[in-house]
């Protein structure tokens, strides 16, 4: 980075479909750790009062709500079971905001924006699996909307290890700042 990175009241921290299923991927770096990251960020968070935004991704039984779009590696034909969507005990708390998509990127059709804007939000520290689909689809909105943007390197994974850091040495340096965990942590105590 070129300069100290500051994070005020107006900061939340969103992260991106750490749920059982997502979770129980092959990454290109362990999920337990992109796991225990989110984990610090989001009782970093708590901890000065600022939102913590779960994002998991889910389908209605039927599966009538899944991507039907024509393309050569579609998604899945039928919706997982209600297990794939659960977020560890360990990393959820009464009062964080749970945002439920059915497309990559977490503001499309949800009301991620709304919650966002209505706590006075300007600034998102961003982290999930994986890199490249539900973490940048929603970057790419949230600087659309004009989001100030911090990734945290060490609280996101892909099941790419090319795809990710391609992420975060072409995308995500353009659209905002790319840190790590121990430093969003400091920059939430200074």
């Amino acid at each position: 980075m070129t300069d100290t990175l500051t994070l005020d009241s107006s900061t939340a921290l969103v992260l991106i479909d750490l749920q059982s299923g997502i979770l129980g991927l092959p990454t290109a770096k362990p999920s337990s750790e992109i796991l225990r990251n989110g984990i610090a960020l989001a009782e970093a968070f708590r901890a000065r009062k600022l939102p913590v935004v779960l994002v998991k991704v889910a389908w209605s039984p039927d599966g009538g709500d899944l991507p039907t779009t024509d393309v050569d590696r579609p998604g899945p034909a039928t919706a997982p079971p209600a297990a794939f969507s659960e977020i560890p005990a360990e990393l959820a708390a009464l009062g964080d905001v749970v945002v439920t998509k059915r497309h990559w990127g977490a503001f499309t059709g949800t009301e991620l924006d709304l919650q966002l804007r209505r706590r006075g939000i300007h600034r998102i520290v961003l982290g999930g699996i994986s890199t490249s689909v539900g973490v940048e689809s929603t970057a790419r909105t949230a600087w659309e909307h004009s989001y100030s943007l911090v990734f945290a390197e060490d609280a996101t994974a892909d099941t790419d290890a090319a795809s990710h850091a391609h992420s975060f040495g072409k995308i995500f340096p353009r659209i905002g700042r790319v840190s790590t965990t121990a430093e969003i942590i400091a920059a939430l105590s200074a």
